[in-house]
């Protein structure tokens, strides 16, 4: 376990092995089952969580129990609530494994002496935060302007080697379109 964060790291940020290990000493390494919770609505978020194997996503529940897909994460991935996590209120999300998965948990605490101790590892942070607020705008300028296909066609060009690994109705629910539209895409692309 760690070699996945360790590569994470250093493709951004070149660090010494002291450094590193320094990281590596504050995770708490962790394993849920398939369709384990790492997070439920209503807790705070009290860590962030790498994955060095399996899958996993977020949502929200709406008022008829339907899932709203915000994310999806994969080995090498992060995901947590950031905005339980920071501001320390409860989180309105659901983190749940996909797939039987092995974590590298952090604590806030935790996070917070790494970005005060280790400038290596706040450079880290600021790049993956960097990174998802440019994603999210990419997320959300595609979910205005493009149609379900062009959606679709994007979500599967982008995650090509995991979208076997996603239940339809899930990648329906994160591309806000339902499952039959899904369905329909799915076959009218495999006609052509």
């Amino acid at each position: 376990m760690f070699e996945l964060l360790i590569k994470s790291i250093q493709a951004k940020v070149p660090s010494t092995e002291e450094e590193l290990q320094l990281c590596k000493s504050h995770f708490t390494p962790k394993r849920l089952r398939r369709k384990q919770f790492l997070l439920q609505e209503g807790d705070v978020c009290n860590r962030t969580a790498f994955i060095e194997k399996g899958a996993m996503y977020s949502y929200t529940t709406d008022a008829k129990g339907g899932q709203r897909v915000m994310q999806f994460a994969f080995e090498g991935f992060w995901i947590s609530d950031l905005y339980s996590f920071f501001t320390r209120e409860e989180s309105k999300l659901n983190i749940e494994a996909l797939e039987d998965c092995e974590l590298l948990l952090l604590d806030h605490e935790q996070h917070e002496y790494l970005l005060k101790n280790v400038p290596q590892y706040e450079t880290y942070t600021r790049i993956l935060y960097q990174n998802a607020y440019v994603a999210l705008q990419q997320r959300l300028e595609g979910t205005i302007g493009l149609t379900a296909e062009e959606k679709y066609s994007k979500f599967a060009e982008q995650y090509s080697a995991i979208i076997n690994r996603v239940p339809q109705h899930l990648i329906a629910s994160y591309l806000g379109i339902t499952p039959e539209t899904l369905s329909r895409i799915r076959k009218q692309i495999a006609s052509r």
